[in-house]
C-alpha cells in the first residue's frame, strides 16, 4: 500500500476516531464544527480507500500511521 500523506489537522482527527470518539466529541475538543469534522473524516476514508472508520484505523495502524 501506498503511504498516505495527512495534514496535522487529519493525523489530530484521526488520533481521536482511534480513541472512539464521535463526530460532535471531536468537534467540540477541536473547536470546529461537526461539519468540518465529517468533511475531514470522509476526506480520510478516501485516501485510505476505506469504508468505514474502523478500517481506515486499521490501515493507519498498518502503515504505522497509529
Amino acid at each position: 500500500m501506498n503511504a498516505v500523506s495527512l495534514t496535522k489537522r487529519e493525523l489530530s482527527i484521526l488520533k481521536e476516531v482511534a480513541r472512539g470518539r464521535t463526530t460532535p466529541q471531536i468537534a467540540a475538543d477541536l473547536g470546529l464544527s461537526q461539519e468540518t469534522v465529517k468533511w475531514y473524516r470522509k476526506q480520510m476514508l478516501t485516501k485510505f480507500s476505506a469504508a468505514t472508520s474502523a478500517e481506515m484505523v486499521s490501515k493507519a495502524i498498518q502503515d504505522h500511521i497509529l
